[in-house]
């Protein structure tokens, strides 16, 4: 869960959030209380290990593919004579 923080709070303690972001925490940024921006730890692009329950996650929402229609496809669209 982000927590809010205005505008001026970030300039007068700019170096307390910027510890707190890199420690893990999100930011929503405000101006007159409307939230204009969003400060976050960097990620890194490549994980060195994806849990169980990630890939588990990822196969929930993969695209379910029919194995034997998909051969029949390739089949069909291969010249088979080649």
């Amino acid at each position: 869960m982000a927590k809010t923080i205005a505008q001026r709070e970030l300039r007068n303690d700019n170096a307390k959030v910027i510890d707190a972001v890199a420690a893990g925490e999100t930011f929503v940024i405000t101006r007159n209380g409307e939230p204009v921006a969003k400060l976050q730890p960097v990620r890194s692009r490549r994980r060195t290990f994806i849990s169980r329950a990630d890939i588990a996650a990822m196969a929930d929402h993969a695209v379910r593919i029919d194995h034997r229609q998909f051969r029949a496809d390739l089949d069909q669209a291969i010249d088979q004579g080649l």
